[in-house]
């Protein structure tokens, strides 16, 4: 029996780094789709969330299967308990590039953010791409360094979230209302993804360390 209870939660960190695995994907064509006006490329971001969203369900399924049968306790359940919650912020995760991808096809052909933007634009999306990556990489070797990389590169994001409405209030904004909107939308589609993704690391960090970290950013 312990060895099928071992099996069943290595199975669950392999849907973890899976589940992380496509919203890397994710997030990287969705911003392929968003800088460049690639509508197909959208579609197909939006179409393969479905994708994200089976397995997270599997997941939680399969752990919600194991707190009744198995009763883990100490470090297992803290394994299974992180589990639920890390596969709920990975398919925020998901949502939320997809939503980059459905801003793209919106205003398709044309691009959604101004030229005014691009270089703020295209540094938000690196680093949600970075921040995604480095998740795929800290549950594959719970190497805890990874979750500094992943702080600062947030501390950053948040940074220039800020100067996106700092823009967009200044006298010499001149763009129409609905390209405002967009402009407001993709900027905190891209802040709250590394948010999310900072919350998958901290839970990383206390499923090793046993120590919960303080929160630095409060969620939806």
């Amino acid at each position: 029996m312990r060895k099928v209870f071992q099996a069943e939660l290595h199975q669950v960190g392999e849907e973890l780094i899976e589940i992380s695995s496509l919203v890397t994907e994710a997030i990287e064509k969705a911003n392929q789709a968003f800088t460049g006006a690639d509508v197909e490329l959208a579609q197909e971001v939006i179409a393969a969330d479905a994708r994200i969203d089976f397995l997270q369900n599997d997941l939680d399924e399969r752990a919600i299967d194991i707190l009744a049968l198995q009763g883990p306790v100490a470090s297992d359940l803290r394994m299974i308990v992180g589990s639920l919650r890390m596969s709920a912020s990975l398919e925020r995760m998901g949502d939320l590039a997809r939503h980059v991808a459905q801003l793209a096809r919106l205003r398709f052909p044309e691009k959604v953010i101004p030229a005014s933007l691009t270089s703020t634009f295209d540094e938000l999306a690196e680093l949600d791409i970075q921040i995604s990556r480095k998740i795929t990489e800290l549950l594959e070797t719970r190497e805890l360094g990874l979750v500094n990389d992943i702080q600062s590169a947030n501390a950053r994001i948040n940074e220039l979230h800020r100067s996106v409405f700092g823009a967009i209030s200044a006298p010499e904004w001149q763009e129409n209302p609905s390209t405002t909107v967009d402009v407001t939308l993709a900027s905190r589609y891209f802040e709250r993804f590394g948010d999310h993704g900072v919350s998958v690391a901290r839970k990383v960090s206390y499923l090793v360390t046993g120590q919960w970290q303080p929160e630095s950013f409060t969620q939806p």
